[in-house]
């Protein structure tokens, strides 16, 4: 029976990881163990909880205000002994985050195959996304199977020089919305009957500091501009982020500002909002299967598809340019309608079972 790992340890790992590792553990041909480094704790628990996940080892490596160098050594440093021990024919990781990166490394170093769910990602800018763009394009060297979301990932992959073992399987994160929104209802905190509401998400690094106070700015002024319009802030836990956006916006009180909302609740949010406005690259993928318009707050996307199929457009953070997009959504419905009316060009659902195929095919 084929053994394979899987690595974890931020919430969007977990949102896009969970219907591959459900779908796995429910398929007797493979022996699974989820490792989960600890880089993010609670949204992390509250992706797996919902999902019915239990991790087989935690790392636990989180730790206030934690480097990247912290991050990086400390999953390494924690993965060599337990892939020592477990010797399985395969490492799975997703992404670009910083636990995906030390993952595969981890993997390599020990001489594991390592398969990579949604490769192919790029902006081409070594430094916009920071510091994804790196981890992805290290991960791309080291991977031996390459799942890629989409065809434009594809691309952006033979044009990095890798030419084999490449699938386009479709995005895994909308066979986890699909599962979740079958179920999913909206905060009771927000009046949905009597507000437009606009969902709202932002923790880049690349956006710390005056970015991140030009788009508070940005919000306040639509939210002056238009009585009937809320904004729903879940809050990144990262005191960086999370300060300047109390003290800009936690006296308004058309701001619904929240601790992170787990999984479900964001789908929730999502499927009755009016509008998102975020730089996750998660709600870029997902907002389209549920008929909403993104705004991607930053200044390069490596989610082109959604760009070029025009369910989200790409305004960055300047104040001006983020509020002139809101406004012309907000009071002009032929513009809205073309942005909630096109296909999501990132899946279909069924993204986990092709992933689980192709590896079992690799593994024989």
């Amino acid at each position: 029976m084929p053994k394979l790992v899987i690595t974890l340890g931020t919430r969007p790992e977990a949102i896009k990881l969970a219907p591959v590792i459900r779908h796995l553990r429910q398929d007797d041909r493979f022996q699974v163990w989820v490792i989960t480094t600890g880089q993010h704790r609670q949204m992390v628990d509250m992706v797996l909880n919902l999902f019915q996940i239990q991790p087989d080892f935690d790392l636990d490596i989180m730790r206030p205000r934690q480097t990247l160098t912290e991050i990086t050594t400390q999953s390494l440093l924690g993965l060599e002994p337990l892939l020592q021990k477990l010797q399985p024919d395969f490492l799975l990781v997703q992404g670009d985050t910083t636990t995906a990166m030390a993952g595969a490394l981890a993997g390599f170093y020990q001489k594991i195959p390592v398969g990579h769910v949604e490769a192919g990602l790029r902006t081409d800018d070594l430094f916009n996304p920071y510091p994804e763009e790196a981890n992805r394009r290290l991960i791309s060297q080291i991977a031996q199977l390459h799942f890629a979301p989409t065809p434009h990932a594809v691309s952006n992959l033979h044009r990095s020089g890798i030419s084999k073992h490449i699938f386009c399987t479709g995005n895994t994160v909308i066979d986890a919305l699909l599962y979740v929104a079958e179920s999913a209802v909206p905060l009771s905190l927000v009046d949905w009957q009597k507000y437009r509401v606009i969902l709202a998400t932002v923790h880049r690094r690349e956006s710390w500091g005056a970015p991140l106070r030009d788009i508070a700015q940005a919000w306040l002024e639509i939210l002056d501009r238009f009585p009937d319009v809320a904004l729903l802030l879940p809050l990144h836990l990262n005191p960086i982020v999370r300060e300047p956006l109390q003290e800009l916006l936690g006296n308004h009180d058309r701001v619904y500002l929240t601790e992170p909302l787990d999984y479900h609740q964001l789908v929730g949010a999502l499927k009755h909002c009016y509008l998102v406005m975020t730089d996750s690259g998660g709600l870029q993928e997902e907002a389209p299967s549920l008929k909403k318009p993104v705004l991607v707050l930053r200044s390069a996307t490596e989610r082109m598809e959604a760009i070029e199929a025009g369910t989200a457009r790409l305004v960055g953070t300047n104040k001006e340019s983020i509020v002139v997009h809101a406004v012309e959504l907000l009071t002009d419905s032929k513009a809205y309608e073309q942005m909630t009316s096109g296909k999501n060009p990132y899946g279909d659902g069924q993204a986990s079972q092709r992933i689980g195929e192709i590896l079992l095919k690799s593994m024989e």
